[in-house]
């Protein structure tokens, strides 16, 4: 552990890290959003979804700098008398969970049968990647829609846990493809090398190829598109749940928050909706940003 810590250290993908702001910039602010999501318990000032805790009488207070607002409340309340600033971490607790959890289903998944087509190739090859055709014709967000409302549809009286995992699934199956066919084309390349034709003289078990030897050699492409596609998972929930068919109620996200409060936008407490707005904003755009720059990390030729 130690050798290997002092390899990355010692490495390029640091030393690039090191000497571009931008990348620097955009993993304190992700890191700052994760932090307090994973510790919304200890560093929210308020529990925003304890009934027992929340007062009517302090709804829709304005930002505490504003005229009418409270020290207590730094970003003001929402319709309910719950404080915004601590809704943001609870829902963004909920929001990455389901964006992480889905990116690594759809990891999974299309890596998994990317390798495989790539590697056996023929009849198998051309199945898998005719149901990539299929599902790249349709938009993610519909293909969402319609898995989470059939799920919803077949289990109407189902436990949030399972709303939460149709929601995980739905995203899921919208972005495997991309895993799959990214995957496939770099397997297709590395089968036809030298060490992968002498593990098979040799008479090493093509499962063991195709995971000790090809895998290692394909998951570049992979960890650039999984740091992309968490933001792009993150934002499919929002939308979802925006739309009223992503997380329950009861356990608010981003996108819940921002459909709750655009029902006040042009009431003027733009507050509301505003806030959770730029968060998701920040969310992605900081993971996008770190996802471009491992992209140029990871490539030799623009180094």
């Amino acid at each position: 552990m130690k050798a290997a810590l002092q390899r990355f250290f010692a490495g390029d993908v640091w030393y690039s890290f090191r000497h571009s702001p931008v990348a620097i910039g955009a993993a304190l602010v992700a890191a700052v959003c994760v932090f307090c999501a994973v510790f919304a318990g200890w560093v929210a000032p308020h529990n925003p979804f304890d009934l027992a805790t929340l007062e009517l009488s302090d709804a829709r207070l304005p930002p505490a700098w504003e005229e009418g607002g409270q020290a207590r409340y730094l970003l003001g309340t929402d319709d309910q008398g719950r404080d915004i600033l601590s809704a943001l971490m609870y829902g963004a607790r909920i929001s990455l969970f389901v964006g992480g959890v889905s990116v690594l289903l759809s990891v999974v998944v299309g890596v998994g049968l990317g390798l495989l087509a790539g590697f056996v190739g023929g009849r198998v090859d051309a199945f898998i990647m005719r149901v990539c055709d299929v599902m790249l014709s349709f938009p993610p967000i519909l293909i969402a829609l319609l898995i989470d409302g059939a799920g919803r549809a077949m289990f109407p009286e189902a436990a949030e846990h399972l709303a939460f995992a149709v929601l995980i699934i739905a995203i899921s199956l919208s972005y495997w493809v991309q895993y799959a066919r990214t995957v496939r084309g770099s397997t297709l390349v590395e089968r036809n090398k030298e060490y992968v034709q002498a593990a098979r003289v040799i008479g090493v078990h093509p499962l063991r190829i195709m995971f000790r030897h090809v895998l290692p050699n394909v998951t570049g492409p992979v960890l650039v598109l999984a740091t992309i596609q968490v933001a792009l998972a993150i934002i499919t929930e929002a939308t979802l749940s925006f739309l009223g068919v992503g997380v329950p109620p009861t356990q608010p996200s981003l996108g819940t928050l921002i459909r709750v409060g655009n029902d006040f936008l042009f009431s003027g407490e733009w507050w509301i909706t505003v806030f959770p707005g730029v968060m998701l904003v920040l969310i992605a755009l900081s993971v996008n940003l770190l996802g471009d720059w491992l992209r140029d990390a990871l490539n030799p030729r623009l180094r």
